[in-house]
């Protein structure tokens, strides 16, 4: 953190007055702006709404509690797309209490949580990483002598929304899978009177979750979801549809082994039990680490983190099933057990062409006009 949280001597100054005192002129801001509008598939004219409604705002805060998780989701966030982003979340919102990023500790830790909530009550958003346990009252994961439960239950209460960042949080991930020894359970298991929004990923993008934050911080409200309770902005589409290896899944050019011809020359990681086509999330146009790449580009087969149950679905290096995979209740509608890997890739090209990202389908085309 560049600051100390809960001990800002700006807190309460706007956004705009928090802009100027660190140098940030106004064409950095709308170029800020610009970006998260269009990450978030805003309609034209949204950068200057966004502009405007930030520069005015308050500084709006936001309280984090991390339960059984491994840190993955901040070690994410905190690599957010680029560093204009993540300075000015984590700047300019007021992040009063995460125990990974904060200074203080103990007992002046959970007195700058209490205050917090207690000044902004029904008005800040809360950040949850992390299942919670609620076998046996909760006692298998606790923080400052309390249950991971009764914190979520207290800091709930007052919050104007959550955001559940991370499978664990979302669905209840790893802690919850068979045979779920603490009772581990997602967040909206617990919450059920508040606006709950679902980002999940093993860990998320660290944009997707900053994108979020921001559309809050416009609109005093979470943005568009699916039925899962993801933003569909970054949910909409599978892997599947937008990976740059997609041409030749449809010309059925497919890696058989890790170090085989194919892999090397960076053919289709279905047959290695790739998850793209039942699995939602951003990985093949945000990537990771400044966009630099995402498992598949790295060579590894998506394992479908950002679905429910998709540890306990296993079958991670085996091919998904026609139409049924074991993907959570996750269809692959591609035709009758049986059909050649042609028809269904025809089956699904039809209906996914137009979402091939430019640049990459360009790369790709590059590459087999190589094979041929």
């Amino acid at each position: 953190m560049s600051r100390e949280i809960g001990n800002n001597p700006l807190d309460n100054g706007t956004f705009a007055d928090h802009l100027e005192q660190n140098g940030v002129s106004r064409r950095g801001f709308l170029k800020f702006c610009t970006s998260m509008a269009a990450a978030l598939a805003l309609p034209a004219g949204s950068a200057e709404v966004m502009a405007e409604a930030l520069a005015a705002a308050k500084r709006p805060t936001v309280i984090w509690l991390s339960f059984q998780e491994c840190t993955g989701c901040t070690e994410s966030i905190t690599r957010s797309h680029t560093p204009t982003i993540e300075n000015l979340i984590f700047d300019y919102i007021s992040l009063d209490y995460h125990h990974t990023l904060q200074v203080a500790a103990g007992l002046q830790a959970e007195e700058a949580r209490d205050q917090a909530m207690k000044a902004a009550y029904g008005k800040y958003l809360l950040i949850v990483d992390g299942a919670i346990p609620i076998k046996d009252g909760g006692i298998y994961s606790t923080i400052a002598g309390r249950t991971n439960l009764s914190m979520l239950e207290e800091a709930a209460a007052g919050a104007a929304a959550l955001i559940s960042v991370g499978t664990c949080a979302a669905y209840g991930g790893l802690p919850m899978a068979h045979p779920n020894p603490t009772g581990a359970v997602p967040v909206t298991d617990i919450v059920k009177d508040k606006p709950v929004m679902n980002i999940p990923g093993c860990p998320p993008i660290g944009l997707v979750m900053t994108s979020a934050i921001a559309h809050f911080l416009t609109f005093g409200r979470l943005p568009e979801m699916d039925q899962l309770g993801r933003p569909k902005a970054f949910y909409g589409d599978s892997i599947h549809d937008r990976c740059y290896r997609r041409p030749f899944y449809d010309r059925g050019l497919f890696a058989k082994a890790f170090d085989d011809e194919g892999a090397r020359k960076g053919w289709c990681l279905y047959e290695l039990g790739c998850k793209g086509p039942t699995t939602h999330n951003a990985c093949a146009t945000m990537k990771w680490n400044d966009g630099t790449s995402f498992p598949i580009e790295s060579g590894h087969p998506c394992l479908g983190c950002s679905e429910p149950n998709f540890w306990d679905a296993g079958g991670f290096y085996e091919a998904l099933s026609v139409p049924q995979s074991r993907m959570g209740e996750t269809i692959l509608k591609a035709g009758a057990v049986g059909v050649g890997v042609g028809a269904v890739a025809a089956a699904l090209n039809q209906r996914n062409k137009a979402a091939t990202v430019a640049a990459q389908e360009t790369m790709t085309v590059d590459a087999l006009k190589k094979e041929s």
